[in-house]
């Protein structure tokens, strides 16, 4: 029977799965609606109500597609409805957030240089932070600012950027990229929860009772959808940075956090116009690379966060350091892994400690002890390739090291 860390290992990689595929049906599932939407095509021979058809072939088969502007005289018996891929993706993300910024608050949520609270003050900040974001963004949509569609939209970039730069007040560099990310994915799956759904049924339920359904609902519900549409390739970049502390270990990561938005808008608003018009605005691509580039610099200034001697101890962490075989766990750790997890790498070719991680104090080393144990002592992913030729030996005391001080 596998110990509780590598079973706790399982169910974040077992979750981390299914966020991807769900995330990948969503994605999908948006992205095929909108430029089927953007590619319909009117005929004079449309039936009545019908706002546009589009012919599709695919997997060696040919498919009729009308769009109805409210929806059809009689309701068909065998409706699909789009609403579990959202769902479920946005469930699974938070199962993520739990298992990786809740349960390891002291270590991924939590900069005591930046906010120095306890991991369940922090755990609140953070569900509050999702819950207000969704609430202020569903009141500017139903405001007189909703009715222009291209002045909510620079306004909620103004709210975007308000919270980027917010969240790298509370948390750590990582933390607040990942929850600019999940406080943005929250809007998305609350408009379709909230808004979407709800509006087609009623629809639905209007349709089957005779009446003619009220065309504001499908108006707002489109709406919604391109908002979510646009927001899609920010939020994936916004998930993807946390593996990359060129993006969240910077003083300038909300910045860049912006500049992404108005990246993933741009070449969203290509493919957008090409399924509309069949126009190729090449420009958004140019403008695209620009931003890419002053990303890039921007990552190149000082860095934030990191674990140096002078950083307070978590309780675990001290339990980790009292443990008997913690002297040689740190020397082998020291030898074999801080050329590369430190400040300023020395190893060719690393220009940051991979994920921002420090190992060359004590207080670092302790701290990170469960990922030492699972990437260097249970498995043989860390050093890469084994390129500092760490032994067995080593690697088993690293495992004696965290079982030890585990059970103390």
């Amino acid at each position: 029977m596998p110990d509780s860390a590598i079973m706790f290992e399982w169910l974040s990689f077992g979750v981390r799965w299914l966020h991807v595929i769900a995330g990948i049906a969503w994605i999908g599932s948006s992205f095929y609606f909108i430029a089927l939407d953007l590619g319909l095509r009117k005929t004079e021979s449309l039936p009545k109500g019908v706002q546009g058809e589009e012919w599709q072939v695919h997997g060696g088969g040919f498919y009729h597609i009308q769009k109805y502007m409210v929806a059809p005289k009689n309701m068909p018996e065998h409706l699909i409805w789009f609403k579990w891929e959202a769902y479920s993706t946005w469930l699974s993300g938070f199962a993520m957030l739990a298992i990786v910024y809740y349960v390891g608050a002291d270590l991924y949520l939590i900069d005591r240089n930046v906010l120095d609270v306890s991991s369940p003050v922090a755990i609140l900040i953070s569900i509050a932070s999702l819950t207000v974001g969704w609430i202020i963004y569903d009141q500017l949509c139903k405001s007189p600012l909703g009715k222009s569609d291209i002045g909510l939209m620079l306004f909620l970039f103004v709210v975007l950027v308000a919270m980027a730069w917010g969240y790298t007040q509370l948390f750590t560099g990582r933390a607040a990229l990942l929850h600019l990310g999940a406080f943005t994915a929250t809007i998305m799956s609350a408009n379709v929860f909230f808004i979407i759904i709800p509006n087609q049924k009623i629809i639905v339920v209007d349709l089957k009772a005779g009446k003619s359904p009220d065309p504001a609902l499908g108006k707002q519900s489109k709406q919604r959808s391109v908002h979510n549409n646009y927001l899609t390739l920010p939020v994936l970049f916004l998930m993807l940075s946390t593996h990359y502390p060129l993006a969240f270990a910077t003083q300038y990561n909300w910045v860049i956090a912006a500049l992404v938005f108005l990246i993933g808008v741009l070449i969203r608003h290509f493919f957008n116009t090409k399924h509309l018009k069949g126009e190729n605005l090449y420009w958004t691509w140019f403008v695209a690379a620009v931003l890419f580039i002053c990303i890039m610099w921007l990552s190149t200034n000082p860095k934030i966060g990191g674990i140096t001697e002078d950083t307070v101890a978590s309780k675990q962490a001290e339990i980790m350091m009292a443990d008997t075989h913690f002297e040689e766990a740190r020397d082998t750790v020291i030898g074999r892994c801080s050329m590369c997890h430190t400040a300023e790498p020395v190893w060719d070719g690393v220009a940051q400690a991979p994920k921002d991680v420090i190992l060359d104090n004590d207080v670092a080393i302790a701290t990170y002890a469960h990922e030492i144990y699972i990437q260097a002592g249970r498995t043989h992913a860390m050093p890469p390739g084994n390129v500092t030729e760490m032994s067995d030996e080593e690697r088993q005391l690293l495992i004696t090291w965290y079982k030890s001080a585990s059970k103390g």
